[in-house]
């Protein structure tokens, strides 16, 4: 009985052996790379969710954009793979001679893929009617969504930005990349000397551009800058554009809704519907004699969730929220969709210790995780049903194919690293984050989660210490 005994405690220790030498050997990569008060460092083995190391893996760190695994993950499960998005056309009033007297409704529930050829299916739907003219206003209904739409914690100096854009029920995208409330502004040279032209996409929709910039000659540097002043609607373009360059970008619209309904009066007129001049645009929830003449729907969340994650897309982050909570609480704002984003956690037995969420997107300085949860996440999603639907929406380390590789497409390029690391990436003032799954070099499949806060140099070092930590598992 005695051997018996000696021998079991001699396999647990060598058993124990690698797991210790993991341990030691990546708690001095840790240490090495990301720090040790800052950093936050967690390994599960993906196949039995058994902790390989963790640093800090309870200290409640600000996620950024590795929030998006936990909103993401509950908006498949919440709203489900198959969920669309509504936008609703309604007309009141008659129709006679071709003329509605009447008004126009746009009924929003948040797609954040709205765009140009949505606009003119609301435009052949009235034109079905028989509708050429319209006497009334273009009203928009919003009220699925409430609060702010501005996510908290966006320094003023970065509203202008896509990343930074104002979330409501009705909002538009001017492309495939769907960031939600923006506009497109793209600049074309002229004569030296002269003011370059512009365009803008999907249209100005209500805004004014200030053009102050100027054409200069083939070889000069490129100094154009595109912004819109804050708190309003006026877009400035300064600088100097080279002949043979153009110069684009992305720029947020200050409301919206009443910016996406100017977008769609815009399209109608284009499609030769005319509005009275004295038609208003203006806020207004429908009211029950309006008639639905038209539903458009957005293609289903499932086949939007890549574009969500690999391009980590904060507008779509904040609308699932909100979408979530108008769902599961009535109340389409953004406490909502994280109690419905805590609810979810707490249904999966997510060690969740001081987690704290105040949007959808990660963008706050506000929002709280911890290591430990999210590995834990990440594991038990694995048993989903929508699994596969999430796992494939991350970034792909070292693919350089935009819509595979996404934010880790210049990460990670060596061949040896190439397709080894899946996972979200992170990024706000002095935080940067990277969660997900990676193959060791023993070719066992690893979750990990590393955040890390006030380091220089912080994607290179978490790059850095993922590559090391690779090698020794």
């Amino acid at each position: 009985m005695k051997k018996l005994t000696q021998l079991f405690v001699l396999l647990t220790l060598l058993f124990a052996l690698p797991l210790q030498g993991y341990a030691s050997s990546i708690k001095t990569t840790v240490a090495t790379n990301l720090g040790v008060d800052n950093a936050a460092v967690t390994i599960r083995d993906a196949k039995t969710g058994e902790i390989v190391y963790s640093h800090n893996g309870n200290k409640a760190m600000r996620p950024a954009s590795n929030l998006k695994l936990l909103s993401g993950a509950a908006a498949l499960e919440t709203l489900g793979v198959n969920y669309r998005f509504k936008t609703n056309l309604y007309i009141d009033g008659e129709i006679e001679n071709n003329v509605l007297f009447g008004n126009v409704y746009i009924e929003g529930s948040g797609d954040p893929t709205l765009n140009n050829v949505d606009f003119q299916e609301f435009s052949r739907a009235l034109q079905k009617l028989g509708i050429r003219s319209v006497t009334g206003n273009l009203i928009g209904d919003d009220s699925a969504f409430s609060g702010n739409t501005l996510s908290p914690g966006v320094e003023k100096e970065d509203e202008s930005y896509y990343f930074a854009a104002r979330t409501s029920a009705i909002t538009m995208s001017p492309n495939e990349d769907y960031d939600a409330s923006t506009v497109i502004v793209t600049v074309f040279p002229s004569k030296v000397g002269a003011a370059p032209t512009y365009g803008v996409t999907p249209n100005l929709s209500g805004m004014v551009v200030s053009n102050q910039a100027k054409t200069v000659k083939n070889g000069q540097k490129n100094t154009i800058s595109i912004k819109r002043s804050y708190n309003s609607n006026r877009i400035v373009i300064t600088g100097n554009l080279p002949v043979g360059s153009t110069s684009k970008d992305w720029v947020t619209v200050p409301n919206p809704t009443i910016n996406t309904l100017h977008a769609i009066k815009t399209s109608m007129m284009n499609m030769e519907i005319r509005f009275d001049k004295t038609s208003k645009i203006i806020r207004q929830q429908v009211p029950e004699q309006a008639r639905l003449v038209f539903s458009n729907e957005s293609k289903p969340l499932s086949q939007m969730f890549s574009v969500f994650m690999k391009l980590s897309n904060n507008s779509m982050g904040d609308i699932f929220a909100k979408a979530m909570g108008q769902q599961q609480y009535g109340v389409g704002d953004l406490p909502s969709g994280a109690n419905v984003m805590m609810d979810y956690s707490k249904t999966k037995n997510i060690s969740m210790g001081n987690w704290r969420f105040v949007d959808g997107s990660g963008l706050s300085n506000q929002n709280r995780m911890t290591s430990i949860g999210i590995t834990q996440l990440l594991y038990e999603i694995q048993s989903e049903p929508y699994y596969q639907t999430f796992y494939k929406s991350l970034p792909v380390a070292g693919n350089k194919e935009r819509s595979i590789g996404g934010t880790l497409r210049q990460r990670f390029t060596s061949t040896q690293l190439q397709g080894r690391v899946i996972a979200k990436t992170g990024y706000i003032s002095n935080v940067h984050a990277l969660s997900g799954y990676m193959k060791g070099e023993s070719g066992k499949q690893y979750i990990f989660s590393i955040m890390i806060e006030n380091r220089a140099n912080g994607i290179a070092n978490i790059d850095k210490a993922v590559t090391a930590i690779m090698k020794q598992l």
